[in-house]
Parts: structure tokens; sequence; C-alpha cells
């Protein structure tokens, strides 16, 4: 298994090209948990003005395995998760913030919620994900 860090995490991050194009960041790494943002762009929008659904699973999906990758290694997959959209998402700044809820040796259950944050840095809860991130390979 690789001991992941925050500058391996990052890396791993800046080689996924959908996470370079919507310039997706990791801003805490570590002991079962970890945090991805992204600002709030007029194109990640949909009709009405609100940050679109898939752009919140995008990044519920990866705060999730990034989060299960500090306790299964850095080979993970997400098995699958669910999101309930709790309310729009708007603001300057998508924050997912996930931790794991439980690990054995191959998967881990993982939380996420995700926030919106407003210019005075104020965080209101838009959606809550969980999901299985399972560890590749033998």
């Amino acid at each position: 298994m690789t001991e992941l860090d925050t500058a391996l995490a990052r890396k791993v991050l800046e080689a996924q090209p959908f996470s370079r194009l919507l310039g997706a960041r990791i801003t805490a790494f570590g002991e079962g948990g970890a945090t991805l943002e992204l600002d709030v762009r007029e194109d990640l929008l949909q009709q009405n003005g609100f940050v679109h659904g898939g752009v919140l699973s995008y990044a519920a999906d990866n705060a999730l395995t990034f989060a299960a990758g500090t306790a299964l290694g850095a080979a993970v997959l997400t098995a699958g998760f669910s999101i309930q959209y709790v309310r729009p998402a708007v603001g300057v700044t998508l924050v997912a913030r996930a931790a794991v809820v439980h690990a054995g040796r191959r998967q881990a259950v993982v939380r996420c919620d995700l926030l919106a944050v407003d210019a005075a840095g104020e965080e209101t809860l838009c959606a809550v994900a969980q999901g299985t991130v399972l560890a590749a390979g033998g």
C-alpha cells in the first residue's frame, strides 16, 4: 500500500483531466478526511443560476475517494455513492468535506458534506453524500 500525503494527493488530482477542467483543488487531506474545493464559475451553473448537480456529484465522488485513500492507500475506486440535494448551491466556492465513517482492509464507507461558501465566508450545506470505496487491485 502506497502511503498518501497531501503533496501526492494534489498530484493525483492534477493528473485527472476533468478535475483540471473544473479547477478543483485539495485543501485538506489526512487522518480519514479530505476536502476538495472549486471556485463557482458561470459555466458550472444550471439554468436557474445554481451550481449544477453534476458538479456537486463530481465533488462528492472525488472527496469520498480521497478520504478513503487516507485509510486504504492510493489505489482506490468508488464502488457507489448516493447524494441528497438539500438546497440549491449558490456562492463563490463549493467545498466537499469528506470523512471515513468505517474502514476495513478492502473497503471504506465515507460521508461527504457539500457546502456553498459565500463571499463573506459563510458556509451553507447544499448536499450530503455517502459512498463505498474499494481498494483497487490484489
